[in-house]
């Protein structure tokens, strides 16, 4: 990533990036600034040896507030993928199990990803909407032990788009969108799971995919066209698109009877897509909800502290803990969020720290809300 000499004289002389860090609260010695300094102004000194690029949650909190726009989450996957080349490799969650699956999908493999669809609603094979559900038939397994289900997510929206008139393509040839690989410096494997995901979507006639997860969004609507070129078909987050057609759809939401509730902001859908406003849109579709801001919200919310799947570590568990107490601290009971990371990595926190928290996927959130005979009408 070239930076002009005016972004690299300023950056010298800010820091801005550093006291917007989350992880730098926890670990002072980790420093933004500092990262771009060793690789441009201390040539010397090779980066891409160090332990600490791994710990950059690319979260864009830094970035947001550069006051000459260093993207520095796009600097620090760069660095991660010669980091990667030179033998240097994160600490991998979860034995590796989340990346074992991505590698394997860049295979010739035959998969059922469409079961947990099946008797739930109605879907195709082909047609202008493409539902990418992503990697949530993976997780439900994995994270079973948490005592939730992610594909709650990807069954409430099929109900909720059924509903709309829409009869979504869900298909067994998806992929993992490439997010993790890409972001833990692995653009080989990023490479051949996106080119496998734009043949099945070219395949399907879909002319808008639709994603419930922020990260499947933001590599299709960012990386995806810098490494393909534009893409053939419209990408909509879920978010965007229900609060954009949902309030016309003729659906009908009974009274909130689940007290006060406070809204999590995902980095890929907040300050990764700019979505900020359509979430809370949603919530307020429901009569009577009351939804109190955390002190942290929009672009300045805190991270939920793990991304790609790497280096959890007890500066991971320390953020989450402390978002928990900040949702906890506006007298909300429900904690809802728009990502099924972000309720992976807080309900694992909730129940360590032992908080009186629930903590909801927007989606069936919504779908729960529904009156009783729009839900026994599907």
């Amino acid at each position: 990533m070239d930076l002009s000499q005016n972004q690299i004289d300023y950056c010298m002389e800010c820091g801005v990036c550093t006291g917007s860090c989350p992880v730098n609260r926890v670990f002072p010695e980790f420093s933004p600034r500092q990262m771009i300094k060793r690789s441009i102004g201390e040539p010397s000194e090779d980066l891409t040896q160090r332990l600490d690029i791994w710990a950059c949650l690319s979260c864009a909190r830094c970035s947001t507030r550069c006051p000459v726009e260093i993207d520095f989450p796009e600097f620090i996957r760069l660095q991660r993928q010669e980091a990667r080349r030179a033998g240097n490799l994160p600490v991998e969650s979860h034995h590796g199990m989340l990346q074992t699956i991505a590698e394997l999908q860049t295979r010739t493999v035959q998969q059922k990803r469409s079961s947990w669809a099946e008797g739930v609603g109605s879907f195709e094979q082909r047609g202008e909407y493409f539902y990418f559900v992503g990697c949530l038939p993976y997780f439900d397994v994995i994270f079973r032990y948490l005592e939730l289900s992610p594909l709650d997510s990807a069954r409430s929206v099929l109900i909720l788009l059924n509903k709309m008139g829409i009869s979504p393509v869900i298909s067994d040839d998806e992929r993992c969108c490439g997010h993790d690989a890409l972001w833990s410096g692995n653009e080989e494997t990023f490479r051949k799971l996106a080119e496998r995901n734009l043949e099945v979507i070219a395949a399907s006639g879909a002319s808008t995919v639709l994603f419930s997860c922020p990260e499947g969004y933001m590599t299709f609507k960012r990386h995806y066209p810098r490494y393909f070129g534009d893409l053939p078909f419209n990408v909509m987050h879920m978010t965007e698109f229900l609060a954009r057609e949902l309030p016309g759809a003729g659906l009908a939401f009974r009274p909130s009877e689940n007290g006060a509730l406070t809204y999590h902001d995902p980095c890929r859908l907040g300050r990764g897509a700019g979505l900020y406003e359509e979430p809370r849109r949603l919530l307020k579709l429901i009569p009577e909800s009351r939804v109190l801001e955390m002190g942290r919200n929009r672009e300045n919310a805190l991270c939920c502290g793990t991304s790609a799947w790497m280096e959890c570590s007890n500066c991971s568990k320390s953020m989450r803990v402390e978002r928990l107490r900040e949702a906890l601290g506006t007298g909300a009971n429900t904690l809802i969020t728009a990502c099924p990371k972000c309720q992976i990595h807080l309900t694992c926190a909730q129940r360590t720290a032992e908080m009186d928290l629930k903590i909801t996927d927007l989606y069936a959130y919504l779908l729960n809300a529904l009156r009783e005979n729009e839900q026994d009408s599907q």
